[in-house]
C-alpha cells in the first residue's frame, strides 16, 4: 500500500511550479537579440533623460576630447567629443532615436505598398498580376543607393525624403514574397469553398489570406529593420541621407573619418552600434523564421 501510495503522490509544489514556468522560459537565441534591440531603442528613446549635452551644440574649447580610459579623457564625455565638441555618447543615442525612425516610417511604408501589391497580384493574377510584376521588376532593378543621391542631388537630403526613397524601394522585394504566399493560399480547398459560396474577395483577402501572411510578413518586416538601418547610415555616410548636423550614425561616421587618425573614437562607437543593431534584428528575424515555419521549429 504504502508503495502505491507513493506512485500515485502528487508532485510538490516547487516541482508545479517549474513545470508550469516552463514553458514560459524565453530561448537564449530570441532572449539575447530582443535584449540587444531593447537596449538600443531604449537608449534612443530615452536620450533626452539619460545624457544632458546637445547633440548638435559646438564647443570647440572640449574638440577632440577621447574616451575617458585614454589618457586625457575625463568622465564628463565618457566615450569623448568630436572635432565641433560636441559628446559622441549624447550623439550616439539621439543617432539611435534617428535609426528607428527611419527605419519604422520607412517600412510602413514598405509594407503597405508591398503588402497591397503582393496580394492583388497573387488574387487577381492574369493581366494585372503581369503588369504590378513588371512595375516591381522595374523598381527592383532601381539602386537603392543611386536613387537616394538622384533625390538628394534634385530637391536635397532631408528626413522626409530618406524615409519616401527607403519605403519605396524596399516595397518591390515585399511584393514579391506576400505574391508568392498568396498564390499558394489561393490553391487550398478553403479559398475554393469561399470563391465557390459567393464570398466577396475583400472578405476572402481581409479574413482568410492577410492573417495567413501575418507570419511571413513578419519575418521579412524584421529582417528588413537591419537592412534599413544600414543603408540609412550608408546614404547619410554619402551625404545623400540626413543633412549634418543631425545625430546619425551614418553622419557621425562621415564626421570622423577625415580624423580617423586623431580622433577614432568618433566612427567607431557609431560604427559598433551599426553592427550590433544589424545583428541584432538579423538574429530575431532568422529565429521568427524558423520558429514560425512548422517544418523547423522544434516540438
Amino acid at each position: 500500500m504504502s508503495g502505491a501510495t507513493t506512485a500515485t503522490r502528487a508532485p510538490s509544489w516547487p516541482a508545479r511550479l517549474l513545470a508550469a514556468l516552463r514553458p514560459r522560459r524565453i530561448p537564449l537565441v530570441p532572449a539575447l537579440p530582443i535584449a540587444v534591440l531593447t537596449l538600443v531603442f531604449g537608449a534612443g528613446l530615452a536620450a533626452p533623460i539619460l545624457t544632458p549635452y546637445d547633440p548638435v551644440r559646438n564647443d570647440l574649447i572640449n574638440s577632440l576630447l577621447p574616451p575617458f580610459w585614454v589618457e586625457g579623457g575625463s568622465m564628463e564625455h565618457v566615450l569623448g567629443t568630436d572635432g565641433f565638441g560636441r559628446d559622441v555618447l549624447t550623439r550616439l543615442l539621439y543617432g539611435a532615436r534617428v535609426s528607428v525612425a527611419v527605419a519604422g516610417l520607412s517600412l510602413m511604408i514598405a509594407v503597405g505598398l508591398g503588402t497591397t501589391t503582393g496580394v492583388v497580384a497573387g488574387y487577381v493574377g492574369g493581366s494585372v498580376d503581369s503588369i504590378l510584376m513588371r512595375l516591381v521588376d522595374v523598381l527592383l532593378a532601381l539602386p537603392t543607393i543611386l536613387v537616394a543621391m538622384v533625390v538628394a542631388v534634385a530637391v536635397g537630403p532631408s528626413f522626409q525624403n530618406l524615409v519616401i526613397v527607403l519605403g519605396v524601394l524596399n516595397s518591390p522585394r515585399l511584393a514579391r514574397i506576400i505574391r508568392g504566399e498568396t498564390m499558394l493560399l489561393k490553391k487550398h480547398e478553403f479559398m475554393r469553398y469561399a470563391s465557390a459560396i459567393g464570398v466577396p474577395s475583400s472578405v476572402i483577402v481581409m479574413k482568410h489570406v492577410l492573417p495567413n501572411i501575418l507570419p511571413t510578413l513578419m519575418v521579412v518586416t524584421t529582417l528588413e529593420v537591419g537592412a534599413v538601418i544600414l543603408a540609412e547610415a550608408s546614404l547619410s555616410f554619402l551625404g545623400a541621407g540626413l543633412p549634418p548636423p543631425t545625430a546619425s550614425w551614418g553622419v557621425m561616421i562621415a564626421d570622423g573619418r577625415a580624423l580617423i587618425a586623431t580622433g577614432w573614437w568618433i566612427a567607431l562607437f557609431p560604427g559598433l552600434a551599426i553592427t550590433i543593431t544589424v545583428l541584432g534584428t538579423n538574429g530575431l528575424g532568422d529565429w521568427l523564421r524558423d520558429y514560425l515555419d512548422p517544418k523547423t521549429r522544434k516540438m
